[in-house]
């Protein structure tokens, strides 16, 4: 199948197509830049949703509670979710059965389980890419559950028009609250399993937080039982009321923040691929590699000599 022609289908709502072309993309497949170019057009109508936190926070519950709200009022939801990558397959540690297992044969659902591929920040390289895909294939919203490992999960407000941080009570995120990215990149906060013992404690020190933040409007603190669907209206609400209260220039920069990112995250890649395959050929790089390793060579030193091989025009 050629590329226009994958692209047609996924946006007749050919899911087969719409994980093909995510897979494509996700091996950095000879067609996927092609596959890109073509649905990029395509894209761009979708609202992203970044759902982020700590491990155990109950982000796929919440996230399952969210679509099942959005699918009541007839809406076509996509979910990217992360996860850590298996140290021997390379693949998500957990696939898209395992999460949302009610929404598996909805046809009205996408859900995408990504693997971060030692990619740091929370998403997997191939992330915007996907959320591309998705938003052509006439999904809307978009959900992005991060892949929940730490706080320098920051990368995810490059990709949403909102960014939600849940915590829980009782697991130390009272501390977690304190350290510096997380108020920044939040747009609402969501407490979950806010029927356990600390919640009131946790609500107070983020209140005590942001009052401490530069001025601007605070972002607000929704409380949910994701298990019980408990407060997922509070949550809709709150996220629908963030973006139908941003306004327009600042909605306008923040894609295109994400528009830069995305930019030298693609020539940082393609300049890569062009240095290697021209100043270290026919296993030269695997030489280098192995002179590190040994010891003979240290890495600046080494760079600087590749780097000298290639022209600059």
């Amino acid at each position: 199948m050629t590329r226009l022609a994958l692209v047609d289908a996924l946006r007749s709502g050919d899911i087969r197509a719409l994980a093909r072309a995510i897979r494509i993309v996700e091996d950095h497949g000879a067609s996927a830049v092609a596959l890109l170019q073509a649905a990029f057009p395509h894209a761009g109508r979708a609202t992203v949703i970044g759902v982020t936190g700590p491990p155990g926070a109950g982000k796929s519950s919440l996230i399952d509670r969210l679509v099942s709200s959005y699918r009541s009022d007839d809406r076509r939801v996509g979910v990217v979710a992360i996860d850590p990558s298996s140290a021997f397959s390379g693949g998500a540690i957990l696939g898209d059965r395992v999460r949302m297992q009610r929404h598996g044969t909805d046809a009205g659902v996408f859900i995408r389980s990504m693997a971060t591929r030692g990619h740091l920040g929370g998403l997997a390289r191939a992330t915007g890419d996907a959320i591309d895909l998705v938003d052509a294939a006439g999904f809307d919203p978009i959900v992005v559950e991060t892949v929940g490992v730490g706080q320098d999960e920051v990368e995810v407000v490059r990709t949403a028009d909102v960014v939600s941080v849940v915590l829980v009570p009782g697991m130390g995120d009272e501390i977690q609250v304190l350290k510096a990215g997380v108020l920044e990149i939040a747009d609402l906060f969501v407490i979950n399993k806010a029927d356990h013992a600390g919640a009131d404690r946790l609500e107070a020190d983020l209140r005590s937080m942001l009052d401490l933040a530069e001025p601007g409007p605070l972002p607000e603190i929704v409380r949910t039982v994701a298990v019980r669907d408990e407060g997922t209206d509070g949550l809709r609400a709150a996220i629908e009321a963030f973006l139908a209260t941003t306004e327009a220039g600042r909605r306008a920069a923040r894609r295109r923040e994400r528009a830069e990112a995305r930019l030298l995250a693609v020539l940082g890649e393609g300049l890569l691929d062009r240095v290697v395959a021209r100043a270290l050929p026919d296993g030269a790089f695997a030489a280098v590699v192995d002179r590190i390793a040994e010891r003979t060579i240290d890495p600046y030193t080494a760079a600087e000599r590749v780097l000298a091989r290639v022209e600059v025009r």
